[in-house]
């Protein structure tokens, strides 16, 4: 064990037990993954991506480039990172070979979003951040402050000293107030993922992530805040970044701040024979404090000369410091046991199971980054830092270059500022990398991308980080290149021989660290993440055993099987019975839109191919609408209800998007048109009952109702009512067979079904689903908006050139039919193909070519003159039969052509879109 008494902040009084890799252990609570295997002495956690190399643990929070674990309790996550995932009871991980593997278990946790608006939203709860919050606070704002830390802090570790007392309590002194204040929303273990325009910043709050099986139910896992503030203060701290020396990415090599974390938040000390290199102070506190521990440490400063006050503190530790010093490689197998040095010029190898390094510090100003932020390369600190400020963002303390604590509590409270002793600092060294094999440095470790893999990009030509950052794939792991960016870019600029602000660096975007889709799903998904709309009659369906499909968002029955009964041969059994006796259908989701106003008329004269505004009261016309390219947008039927008002009936799925278009001309073209339109579809349940014995089902459900041709002729409607609920009936046919459609109050549905299938029980009404009705709409040359069309299908194209009206001035599209493309003789038009074996369904999607003799398909590319659209067993025909759009079809009437199935060329027949009843004699029964 290498739990040292005295430090951390866990609850040694309690353990948990958890599982990695197979082999059992315990922590503690307040541990992370990471720091409870470190305790038990296991540094090797995974292999590399590439070249399978051993992979530890080498940061302590998110900019750890190579601790990745497979979570499989208590909720199953592939790769994060074992520095972020706090230990629970019964957790079980496993290492990973640089990839994960998804859940093979659905994710039973809720996920959730919140709004959240305020005055100040303080990203970074260190002592900057914290001291930002509390000043806007005592200003009187709406604060929001968050960090993805389990605790406010940052990095401060408790040896500081704030106003005389030590940091820590200080920071809990702030926390208070700031908890004591109505107006702020405080939230540990939240990280902002992403800031956008106007203030406005993506938030992750990791809810109950910390208590594993004990999470109540009630609560969601994790919720994404978003958040709009009028004034956004980044304060999110600096990542260290390592230096490139060969063979870095042994198990046991760690960043500098990482080790001293370690020991202060989890009282682990991480290594016994430690070895420090580094080009800045800041390393220095983590040897003496590592020491303190019980380490034996030596310190390799890569600057000619230490600073003196750092080395002093040393020589009373009795800590070896030996400046002018590089490390060049590293020996070891499954964890370091040895450094090789270099100091002025003398090579030299040092024991050691711990190498810590510090080649700087790198602003973590993503946030400001993702506003489009400029950074500027500051020589002094060899990183870069925000450049020209942003409207409504603030970046304070490390997140700016300020690296000092003083200078980071001036940065958060200004004059009022809690004093603390500053310490003198030494001017880093920019280092990139030390000497040694390109092939074995490793810039990207989790990428296993190394020095040789960037010579090799700027020796193809390659110039932009951002190019060499894709040729390389260095920055593009769950770490998006935190420690590895920046050196980078560093590396670049030594090999093209110009200075590192020239070259820049890559663009950081969001998230800042990976978010899980379910997370961004929220509660929208399965059932939820696209609203499933049922019909009122729907439980009478499923009772019924029918199968459903989707369209749109609704649930339609498809057909109705009888017991041992397949889709075709139910749909055959439903086909004969509509066009031999009568049928009904639950037509329901057929989208309505109530157009009402003094210039309705006017609206659907501009809408439709075809004249809305002479139809007649109590009339019905089929319509066609066009995009203003003169395609085929949607189609439906329109009744006049009144001089100034009709009921637009449009296709299940085309529902919504209709709507939007009337409203987007109205708001947007023609506002002075006085016309309001609102979707009923909802409001109005629809069953049409269709075949020869339909007039005798509708004269017996509705005995006061004439239904004689003479007073209820075609494409008419009439109002009627049952024990006092008002009806509507239209005589509208989608089969070609004699039908009425029934239309009552959604409220009344499931009544009126059952005394329509009452009604008709003596004609053995037969229920059927969107199958059957694709089937007989097809039989008759009916096209399917989506299925016959495309987006490139005109009217003109489905056979459709009456319904385009030449009396009408102007429709939206109707420019579009002039346009010589348009006219071409050569456009692919619908029409009906019929295999010659009489056997064959051909499938939908399947290509049509030009008849071969040879019946073999000629070299590719092969001309395709066509594609099938709608293909179906006919049980009128006796045959199966297809719709097809074909180049020129209707002019190739008669011609055989052929169509690829299953390796062979089926011979097909172009014919008329009528197929059933062409004169028309069955629609008045």
């Amino acid at each position: 064990m290498s739990r040292i008494k005295g430090y951390g902040r866990i609850d040694r009084t309690r353990t948990v037990a958890f599982t990695f890799d197979g082999v059992a252990y315990t922590g503690h609570p307040g541990d992370t993954l990471a720091s409870a295997l470190l305790a038990q002495g296991v540094h090797a956690v995974g292999t590399s991506v590439k070249f399978g190399r051993p992979r530890g643990i080498g940061a302590a929070w998110v900019e750890d480039p190579t601790g990745l674990v497979q979570i499989e309790e208590p909720f199953p996550e592939p790769m994060l990172l074992a520095a972020t995932v706090e230990l629970t009871d019964g957790l079980v991980a496993r290492g990973l070979a640089g990839q994960g593997r998804l859940a093979e278990v659905a994710d039973t946790a809720r996920y959730d979003r919140k709004h959240t608006h305020c005055d100040t939203l303080v990203v970074g709860a260190g002592p900057a951040g914290l001291l930002a919050a509390r000043s806007a606070a005592r200003r009187g704002e709406r604060v929001v402050l968050v960090d993805d830390r389990a605790d406010a802090g940052g990095s401060l570790t408790g040896t500081e000293v704030i106003d005389g007392r030590p940091s820590r309590e200080f920071v809990a002194e702030v926390v208070a107030e700031l908890a004591a204040a109505p107006e702020v929303l405080h939230l540990q273990r939240t990280t902002a993922f992403g800031q956008y325009d106007d203030g406005f910043v993506l938030a992750l709050e990791r809810r109950t992530d910390h208590l594993g099986t004990a999470a109540p139910r009630n609560l969601s896992r994790q919720r994404v805040h978003r958040i709009r503030a009028r004034h956004v203060v980044v304060a999110t701290g600096a990542h260290e970044r390592p230096v490139v020396f060969a063979d870095n990415d042994r198990p046991g090599i760690m960043l500098a701040s990482a080790a001293r974390d370690y020991l202060h938040r989890y009282g682990v000390l991480a290594g016994r024979e430690v070895v420090v290199f580094t080009t800045n102070d800041s390393a220095y506190a983590a040897a003496l404090d590592l020491e303190h521990a019980g380490a034996r440490v030596t310190v390799l400063d890569a600057r000619p000369s230490a600073p003196e006050h750092w080395a002093a503190l040393c020589r009373e530790r009795s800590i070896a410091v030996r400046p002018g010093s590089a490390v060049v490689g590293t020996t070891g197998d499954r964890r370091i046991t040895g450094v090789d040095t270099v100091t002025a010029g003398k090579a030299e190898s040092l024991p050691c199971d711990l190498l810590l390094t510090s080649g700087g510090w790198n602003p973590a100003a993503h946030l400001f980054s993702h506003v489009r932020g400029a950074l500027r390369y500051d020589p002094a600190l060899g990183a870069f830092r925000p450049a020209e400020p942003v409207p409504g963002v603030s970046v304070i303390g490390a997140a700016n270059g300020t690296f000092d604590l003083a200078g980071c509590l001036r940065d958060g409270a200004g004059d009022d500022a809690p004093a603390t002793l500053a310490e003198p600092e030494t001017a880093p060294l920019v280092l990139w990398r030390t000497e040694g094999d390109p092939a074995r440095q490793f810039v990207d470790i989790q990428r296993d991308a190394t020095v040789a893999d960037i010579e090799r990009a700027v020796g193809a030509g390659l110039r932009s980080v951002e190019h060499i950052k894709r040729y390389t794939t260095i920055g593009t792991a769950h770490d998006q290149g935190k420690t590895s960016g920046v050196i980078a870019s560093g590396i670049v600029a030594e090999l093209l021989g110009k200075p590192v602000e020239d070259t820049g660096t890559t663009t950081f975007r969001p998230p800042y660290t990976p978010v899980a889709f379910a997370a961004l799903a929220g509660r929208e998904r399965g059932k939820l993440f696209d609203p499933e709309r049922i019909t009122s009659l729907h439980s009478w369906h499923v009772a019924a055993g029918a199968v459903f499909e989707d369209v749109g968002q609704w649930k339609r029955a498809r057909f109705y099987p009888a017991p041992h009964e397949n889709m075709d041969a139910a749909v055959l059994r439903e086909c004969a019975a509509v066009r031999g006796g009568v049928g009904i259908l639950d037509g329901s989701t057929l989208g309505k839109i109530d157009v009402q106003g003094p210039d309705a008329a006017e609206l659907l004269d501009r809408l439709y191919t075809n004249m809305m505004s002479t139809l007649k009261v109590g009339r019905v016309r089929y319509g066609v609408m066009c995009g203003n390219d003169g395609m085929v947008f949607d189609d439906g039927t329109v009744l006049r209800l009144a001089e100034d008002r009709f009921l637009v009936v449009t296709t299940t799925g085309g529902a919504a998007r209709v709507l939007d278009w009337m409203e987007e001309w109205l708001q947007t073209e023609w506002p002075d048109l006085r016309v309001h339109v609102t979707s009923v579809t909802e409001q109005w349940s629809v069953f049409p009952v269709v075949g020869p014995r339909s007039r005798d089902v509708i004269a017996a459900a509705f005995p006061h109702l004439d239904v004689s041709n003479e007073a209820f002729p075609f494409m008419s409607w009439q109002d009627t009512e049952v024990d006092g609920v008002p009806v509507r009936i239209a005589r509208i046919s989608f089969s070609g067979e004699l039908a009425f459609e029934v239309n009552v109050n959604s409220w009344y549905a499931r009544a009126m079904w059952l005394r329509l299938l009452s009604a008709g029980a003596r004609w053995n009404i037969t229920p059927y689903g969107t199958e059957t009705m694709h089937v007989l709409r097809a039989e008759k040359g009916y096209p399917i908006v989506g299925q016959d069309t495309d987006g490139t299908v005109s009217p003109h194209d489905l056979g459709l050139v009456w319904a385009v009206s030449k009396k009408k001035r102007d429709f939206v599209g109707k420019r579009s039919f002039s346009r010589p493309e348009n006219t071409n003789p050569e456009r692919k038009q619908l029409v009906s193909l019929l295999p010659a074996d009489a056997r064959t369904r051909l499938p939908e999607g399947s290509q049509v070519v030009e008849f071969r003799p040879d019946g073999a398909l000629p070299p590719p590319p092969v001309p395709m003159l066509g594609h099938v659209t709608s293909s179906y067993h006919s049980a009128e025909l006796g045959r199966p039969f297809a719709l097809a759009l074909v180049k020129g079809g209707q002019s190739r009437i008669g011609d055989t052509v052929h169509v690829p199935v299953d390796g062979a060329l089926v011979p097909a027949e172009i014919g008329g879109i009528v197929l059933v009843d062409p004169e028309g004699a069955r629609r008045d029964g």
